[in-house]
């Protein structure tokens, strides 16, 4: 394999995931690219921190890392909806650097929700129920929102994740759960307050706890064929307002069904790189597609934990231009970032907790506790804040229930 500089943007665990995986795919050290690293990364014995001035520009810190003049060619790795579409509008400014994103035309059909139920419906892939709401020109004070004939409780959430980050307000989250029209009118007001400009989607509530969620993290090479794919049974999701839906524990497991859809959404695109799909089973059996991430996913490491780095796969394909075939994750493990047993009290379910009990005494696969880390301070900040969980859920989850909000 030729040298290459491999560069992370970002400062999360999910870049620090995306850091190991590198590492372990090349052998070399990583570069993560960040405001605000947390410890795990900038005390790392693999990771070289350079810090970006927030508010700067993360492209113009690419081009001063300069491979070229090193006599390398770079790597790319982002995980944020902001970061990517960063990276798929200006990935002609990255002539020196190898950017495994899909392009502008297959970003937008697979990024704007609106856009994303259009295509799975002409597939004929299941999405829930649901209405647009366009906020273009509602700083007039005459604008209204449309009726929402769908019956409550019901789901709100951008259409855009991109356009949503750029936007603040109190109470902030990343998806609404709606019991009555005047929480609806008095999220309007706040879209409308803090400017924002896009579009929201309002979505009919499929019942059911985390444990009715499923994840799809695949990739597709740049001839269009899907070379990685897997899958994982979600069995608790983050519940602090801005990391909601975030997934904190799963069981990686084939959902063979669930890969073939995924499959057609991203030939109909005409889909290339990473993506990573949230799905829902409902109580009637149907599995419905909530969304497609233009990009790996936060929890990549489970696709390694379950037998395929997604690294090696991306490398192969783009640096040294292999035609590999499709690999599979399908080794069962748990990949849980929180103690198992603050994860067994959310599992209502006497058959899953069994199984998981016994999938964490084979051991859990978590991308922060890294065995080739040696730092222990490190190691004891990551245990806190796998501790730190129990607060976070007693605070905004303390039980499960039935619609998991």
């Amino acid at each position: 394999m030729s040298e290459l500089l491999p560069v992370v943007i970002g400062g999360d665990i999910g870049a620090y995931a995306l850091a190991r995986q590198l590492n372990m795919a090349l052998h070399q050290r990583v570069t993560v690219l960040g405001s605000a690293p947390i410890e795990a990364i900038t005390l790392s014995d693999f990771i070289d921190v350079e810090h970006l001035e927030p508010g700067a520009d993360p492209i113009a810190a690419l081009k001063a890392l300069d491979p070229a003049s090193q006599g390398k060619r770079g790597v790319v790795m982002a995980n944020t909806d902001k970061h990517a579409e960063m990276l798929v509008q200006r990935r002609d400014e990255l002539t020196d650097w190898v950017v495994p994103f899909p392009s502008q035309e297959a970003y937008d059909a697979v990024c704007d929700k609106a856009s994303f139920s259009a295509l799975c419906k002409q597939v004929g892939v299941t999405t829930p129920r649901e209405i647009l709401v366009d906020f273009a020109g509602s700083d007039d004070p005459q604008w209204q929102a449309p009726d929402i004939d769908i019956p409550f409780p019901v789901v709100a959430k951008a259409a855009v994740g991109a356009d949503y980050d750029n936007i603040s307000f109190p109470g902030k989250r990343k998806i609404w759960f709606i019991n009555t029209q005047a929480e609806l009118d008095s999220l309007w007001e706040k879209l409308r307050g803090a400017g924002f400009t896009s579009t929201f989607l309002v979505q009919e509530l499929i019942a059911g706890d985390n444990t009715a969620m499923r994840s799809i993290t695949a990739y597709m090479d740049s001839h269009g064929k899907l070379t990685m794919i897997g899958s994982a049974r979600v069995l608790l999701e983050d519940h602090a307002p801005t990391m909601i839906g975030n997934p904190v524990a799963m069981i990686v497991e084939p959902f063979e069904g669930l890969w073939a859809q995924a499959e057609k959404i991203l030939k109909a695109a005409g889909y290339r790189g990473f993506a990573n799909f949230d799905v829902k089973i409902a109580p009637d059996g149907r599995e419905v597609f909530f969304e497609v991430n233009a990009r790996i996913g936060r929890n990549s490491f489970y696709m390694t934990a379950g037998g395929v780095n997604p690294m090696g796969v991306m490398l192969a394909d783009l640096v040294e231009g292999e035609q590999i075939k499709q690999r599979q994750a399908r080794r069962e493990v748990l990949y849980s970032l929180v103690p198992t047993k603050l994860l067994l009290r959310y599992l209502r379910d006497e058959s899953l907790r069994n199984r998981v009990r016994k999938l964490a005494a084979q051991g859990v696969a978590d991308p922060l506790r890294n065995p080739l880390e040696r730092s222990i301070k490190r190691k004891l900040l990551v245990e806190a804040q796998r501790a730190n969980h129990y607060r976070k859920f007693a605070r905004y989850y303390p039980k499960a229930t039935d619609t998991s909000f």
